[in-house]
């Protein structure tokens, strides 16, 4: 995690300090599990809860000399209460069941944040979208001129797919949500079950099934996937506003600010930055999922090649993504929309975008689809090639008026008649 990409809150949950916290959560819910069962007096839980103090410092420089970060934060804690109660601390456990089942409690409140930043991102988009649910535009693809569409309706897909992306989340929250106080293999030879329902449900965690010394890496895998498509998706709105704003469109473009410099050496530049930036971080969270697939196969019950990646890619995947989603919702809350331009580019194609609806009129007429298509491109083409008026072109062609009336070429050419389902796209995207 860089400063300049983590929001404070992203760097406190992953700090030493919440990290350590938690450590202590779990063990302490361990100590009052085995107190439950008898084997670990009462005033053992007690002494440990009310006077061991989490000291990330002495904790690492134990760390020194054990060259093991549970082994050290056990010897602290241990050190703070004396033996005959600090004994008990971590007894039967394996350090997996403190690592995972702490991993597991940050990667739920990550998801929280992130659950939260989509939230509000989708309120944003909602409300442009109400804003722009009329505001006509040309549709492209390829890249070229299609149809006619609105601003309005490329925000209700966006939204429509951070609700999917939302669910996603909360399925990955949902299967990263298990601990795991198995012990050494996952057998239970040291720590009873009971003792690890005690735990993770003190901790709001579900208990694994079944695991080995590890709660198994498919489930951080799905996670960061998860997280994956979020970021791809943010980049999806990212090149949209960065093509949107390109100066042959000028159709939207990021809040220029007062002061605002677009470049050291060009004054009238106004570049879209900001996008750029979401895009560059998302290449950066999908980069994270190929190492939380690669952890799922460690050796036999377990090795510890996945720690080095997780130790990078929980906090980072995790801020990184928070960024981004709280930028690009900053973004489209800012976007400065250029309707008139929006309609000017939709004109610039002089009626081409309608050809579809001349078309299909044809063909309702009884021409085969064949017929239609090349009376009908051959009109286009001429269009294109000569850059003329094609409704013009249309209206004074023999092929065409023979068949189409005055009035059903004015349908043809209706903008409003091309949109008139938006509405219905909308009531299906945000309810009645």
């Amino acid at each position: 995690m860089i400063p300049r990409y983590t929001r404070p809150e992203l760097a406190e949950l992953w700090s030493e300090t919440n990290k350590y916290n938690i450590w202590f959560d779990v063990e302490l819910a361990a100590v009052e599990a085995w107190a439950e069962e008898g084997v670990v007096p009462e005033e053992a839980a007690a002494e440990i809860r009310d006077n061991a103090v989490v000291d990330v410092d002495r904790a690492k420089e134990i760390e020194k000399i054990t060259r093991h970060d549970i082994a050290a934060f056990v010897q602290s804690l241990e050190e703070q209460v004396g033996e005959e109660y600090g004994r008990w601390i971590h007894f039967g456990l394996t350090s997996s069941d403190i690592l995972d089942t702490t991993f597991a409690i940050q990667l739920r409140q990550a998801a929280d944040i992130l659950l939260a930043d989509i939230d509000e991102m989708m309120e944003v988009i909602e409300r442009r979208a109400m804003e722009h649910k009329h505001t006509p535009k040309i549709g492209r693809s390829h890249g070229i001129h299609a149809e006619p569409t609105t601003f309005g309706h490329t925000l209700a897909i966006w939204y429509d797919e951070m609700r999917r992306n939302r669910k996603r989340l909360e399925n990955a929250r949902e299967t990263i949500s298990y601990g795991k106080i198995s012990g050494s293999v996952g057998t239970f030879t040291n720590v009873p079950p009971s003792v690890e329902a005690y735990v993770c449900d003190k901790l709001g965690l579900n208990a694994a099934p079944a695991s080995s010394q590890i709660v198994q890496r498919d489930r951080h895998a799905e996670f960061f996937c998860a997280l994956g498509l979020i970021a791809s998706s943010l980049e999806k709105f990212a090149v949209e506003i960065r093509h949107m704003q390109r100066t042959e469109l000028r159709e939207a473009e990021e809040k220029f600010r007062k002061g605002q410099k677009g470049s050291s050496s060009m004054p009238h530049k106004r570049n879209p930055v900001l996008s750029e930036n979401v895009t560059g971080l998302a290449r950066t969270v999908r980069g994270y999922i190929t190492p939380a697939l690669e952890n799922v196969a460690l050796w036999h019950e377990r090795d510890i090649s996945h720690s080095s990646v997780e130790r990078m890619i929980g906090p980072d995947a995790t801020g990184v993504l928070d960024f981004a989603l709280v930028r690009m919702t900053k973004v489209l809350d800012n976007l400065v929309v250029y309707p008139e331009n929006m309609r000017a580019n939709l004109d610039r194609t002089r009626g081409l975008p309608f050809s579809q609806r001349v078309l299909s009129m044809l063909i309702r007429k009884g021409l085969s689809r064949n017929e239609a298509y090349k009376r009908v491109q051959s009109v286009a083409m001429v269009a294109w090639e000569q850059e003329k008026d094609f409704e013009k072109l249309a209206r004074a062609d023999d092929d065409i008026t023979e068949h189409l009336s005055d009035e059903e070429l004015d349908q043809c050419f209706d903008l409003e008649h091309s949109l008139r389902h938006v509405d219905d796209i909308f009531a299906r995207v945000f309810g009645q």
